[in-house]
């Protein structure tokens, strides 16, 4: 099977901008690149499957280039509902060097920061040499500033396209890459790339794009930072434990297509997963081989094993000492404050929301009254099917 067949397969690629593409991937050689903003320090799980198509296309022998993007993070790519928040510099700054890190060490790819090159571009030349090239009207038929035409864009977001279209012109004169990756949404963002370079360099300057379809969960929303519970790569924001709960109980619509994306399981071994899930569904093998799979990457063997220990005691009904814990002064406290107090829920009244829907449970037993009084030693409150925690005494 070609590299482009897998990644096919996968449900990896939604679209190319050229056919000519899919003898160049399957050859190796190709310098490429997929960006992303440190809008945040650590990378999500929605990230996970983008940065894997950069390493299967670096096994593959095409050169692997990640822009975070230290100039675009200040601006912010228009988002379809509103405007982005804008971050000062340090925390950008900050973040940058945390993704970096991040990214070097779970990926092994050369590390590109697009504010290098801002920084030198004053404003007049900025509109001479670059927005010469861009035609209002196509800009305005892009999806994205389309879907924000009657609530309103501003003009600093409406502006994100033609950075992006710089850095891919950029990228092709210094480092040779004539590809970019983005995912689905990146669409128009790339297409204008590839225009601009045409513009600026002729004819003979070709270059390709490819989009990926994005991750998501069931109900259709994509996993992201933007969307509440983010599963981060740093277990300092979530833990080894949490990813492999968050994993593990995956819908059975979805589990296939995340092993497909977020693992390297060959696709034979994919099949027999998703035949377990007919002939023996009560195993989970399907959920619990992708937890494993990805905790495994993320964090290393050690804490994969770990998190599967701590998940099959809890679910046996121990308590783990391996167990997210959170630790409380109070002897005994009414359960809507301690859901409130271990931020298992943001509101009291999202506490008895999920009270009333019959989701929350105290050493295994539901709760149905929301004035029941509950004893702090080693308590284990569970949250829906994914989140379990120990709560404890200071």
């Amino acid at each position: 099977m070609t590299l482009y067949e897998d990644l096919k397969e996968r449900g990896l690629i939604e679209s190319i901008t050229s056919e000519d593409l899919i003898d160049k991937l399957n050859s190796g050689g190709l310098n490429f690149y997929i960006g992303t903003d440190p809008t945040a320090d650590s990378l999500h799980i929605g990230h996970l499957s983008s940065m894997l198509v950069a390493l299967r296309l670096k096994m593959a022998g095409h050169h692997p280039y990640i822009l975070v993007g230290g100039g675009t993070g200040l601006i912010g790519d228009p988002r379809k509902t509103t405007e982005r928040s804008v971050i000062t510099k340090e925390e950008l700054n900050s973040n940058y060097e945390a993704l970096k890190e991040q990214i070097t060490r779970l990926f092994g790819c050369d590390i590109v920061n697009n504010y290098d090159w801002y920084k030198n571009i004053n404003f007049i030349d900025y509109l001479r040499d670059y927005g010469k090239c861009f035609n209002l009207n196509y800009m305005l038929n892009k999806e994205t500033v389309k879907a924000r035409l009657e609530s309103g864009i501003s003009y600093t977001e409406f502006s994100y396209m033609i950075l992006q279209s710089i850095d891919f012109l950029h990228l092709y004169k210094e480092k040779n890459v004539t590809l970019q990756i983005g995912g689905q949404d990146q669409w128009g963002n790339i297409t204008s790339g590839l225009e601009l370079i045409r513009k600026k360099c002729g004819d003979d300057a070709i270059c390709y794009g490819l989009t990926m379809p994005l991750i998501t969960k069931k109900d259709g929303t994509k996993f992201g930072k933007s969307e509440s519970g983010a599963v981060w790569l740093s277990k300092e924001k979530t833990t080894p434990y949490q990813m492999y709960q968050f994993l593990l109980n995956s819908e059975d619509e979805k589990v296939i297509d995340y092993l497909k994306k977020l693992t390297f399981l060959s696709l034979e071994e994919i099949s027999k997963l998703e035949s377990s899930l007919k002939t023996e569904p009560e195993k989970r093998l399907a959920g619990k081989t992708l937890a494993y799979e990805v905790v495994k990457f993320i964090h290393g063997e050690e804490e994969a094993e770990n998190a599967k220990k701590t998940s099959e005691e809890v679910f046996s009904g121990m308590v783990s000492e391996n167990m997210p814990t959170v630790y409380v002064e109070e002897k005994s406290i009414n359960i809507i404050d301690l859901l409130v107090l271990t931020k298992l829920l943001p509101s009291k009244s999202e506490a008895r929301r999920m009270i009333l829907q019959g989701g929350i449970k105290v050493n295994n037993e539901k709760v149905s009254d929301e004035n029941m009084i509950v004893s702090i030693n080693d308590t284990i409150i569970s949250k829906g099917k994914k989140t379990i925690i120990k709560v404890s005494l200071k």
